[in-house]
């Protein structure tokens, strides 16, 4: 039978999601989850491949404006809840529904795309590349200590209920988005997502809690958390697992930290998803005891290489030619010529000789300033052909903070 791309309809919205359950596990979400979903769903940017009526292959798309170096928020498909079902792999339906969906976002004028992978090795071949990566930590508490900067002990910490809260928090995330590249503008209802609290996802921990820094009677922090009572014959040996953190100096920051790693009870803090550069690293008299990790997050595809590189600001005055090859999207193929530095810059097509030469998915990694030109280069994954190119074109593309997805999508 042949399968066929369509635009998802709202009357197909229930067939379609338990095509994507199913190949995520066949676990069903929470209510709250799944209505949240059915919100924020884009119904004009999602397609389902259907056979019959059956759906086998599911994709979607949000409109983002993610935040790049520079400051600037630069619109981007967020692409979303793709799935093939086990019955029809093989078969380029995947290749089919990129196809189509970085076809869209090219007609939409936005010049990137940008996504979060169930497995690295997908979306290599689509022109996504690892763009930013996040930190986690287990921290033992009982044997690890924090230093604090001058000014922690003016900031008052207070219990609040999470959704009292919520507005505030909301506010702190917003002036904080554009001070790091790889951080999505939220528009209205996403504000909703960090505040999802299923009791089955619990893992046996309590339900969501809130403490708020405040200093003169304004809100400067906020910390989200669960903690999980846990004891043996020695006595309690509980957890405390972090959900977000958000503060607007290092004072507020150091008091929210400091109160994570002395909670009553407990010995362990658990952190996931944090940026690489995390401030609490500079602060622990043990960085062995935090047992860190760091995986990939955020993959990057440049859908429009000239709009894409002019939209974002340069550390230091670039003047560089690349060769791009991009075998998805031919049109980015060719050569560019990048102007640019802080202020501002512009990309446009040249007959000039290259002078760096790489693939799209090269071009991504780098875009947001997490991983450097320089590092591809020593992979062999970034061909400098004029000597001197490199050096240059890789210290511009850096960034002061390390990019950073604060929640999927």
């Amino acid at each position: 039978m042949e399968t066929e791309l369509k635009v998802l309809r709202r009357d197909g919205m229930d067939t379609w999601y338990e095509g994507l359950m199913r190949a995520f596990g066949g676990v069903d979400e929470s209510p709250e989850e799944r209505a949240l979903w059915d919100d924020l769903t884009e119904f004009e940017r999602s397609i389902g491949a259907w056979e019959g009526g059956q759906c086998v292959g599911t994709a979607g798309a949000f409109s983002f404006r993610l935040s790049v170096p520079g400051g600037a928020f630069v619109p981007a498909a967020g692409v979303t809840m793709v799935s093939v079902a086990a019955t029809h792999r093989r078969r380029g339906i995947l290749t089919a529904m990129m196809r189509r969906q970085l076809d869209e976002v090219r007609a939409l004028g936005e010049p990137l795309a940008v996504l979060t992978a169930s497995e690295p090795a997908i979306y290599g071949r689509f022109g996504y590349g690892i763009a930013s990566r996040q930190l986690s930590a287990e921290i033992d508490t009982s044997r690890v200590t924090l230093a604090v900067p001058p000014g922690t002990d003016a900031v008052r910490l207070r219990y609040a209920p999470v959704g009292e809260v919520a507005e505030q928090c909301e506010a702190l995330y917003v002036r904080s988005v554009g001070s790091r590249p790889g951080m999505p503008l939220r528009m209205p209802g996403w504000e909703r997502l960090p505040l999802l609290d299923p009791p089955a996802e619990r893992g046996g921990a309590s339900p969501l809690q809130c403490v708020v820094a405040e200093r003169d009677g304004e809100t400067v922090g906020y910390v989200r958390f669960h903690t999980k009572p846990e004891s043996d014959a020695a006595g309690p040996k509980g957890s405390v697992r972090l959900r977000q953190i958000d503060a607007l100096d290092p004072a507020a920051s150091a008091a929210l930290w400091r109160f994570l790693f002395g909670i009553d009870l407990t010995s362990t803090l658990f952190v996931r998803n944090r940026p690489l550069d995390d401030s609490w690293q500079y602060l622990v008299s043990d960085i062995r005891r935090c047992r860190l990790q760091v995986r990939d997050v955020l993959h990057l595809r440049l859908v429009d290489v000239g709009a894409g590189l002019a939209a974002r600001t340069y550390r230091t005055p670039v003047d560089v030619v690349f060769g791009v090859q991009d075998d998805f999207c031919p049109w980015n193929s060719g050569r560019w010529r990048l102007t640019g530095d802080a202020s501002g810059a512009s990309c446009v097509r040249t007959d000039d000789p290259a002078e760096l030469e790489l693939s799209v998915r090269e071009l991504g990694a780098a875009y947001l300033g997490g991983t450097s030109l320089a590092a591809l280069a020593d992979a062999g994954l970034v061909r400098e052909l004029r000597p001197g190119a490199l050096a240059g074109a890789s210290h511009a593309f850096g960034s002061e903070k390390a990019p950073w997805l604060p929640h999927g999508f």
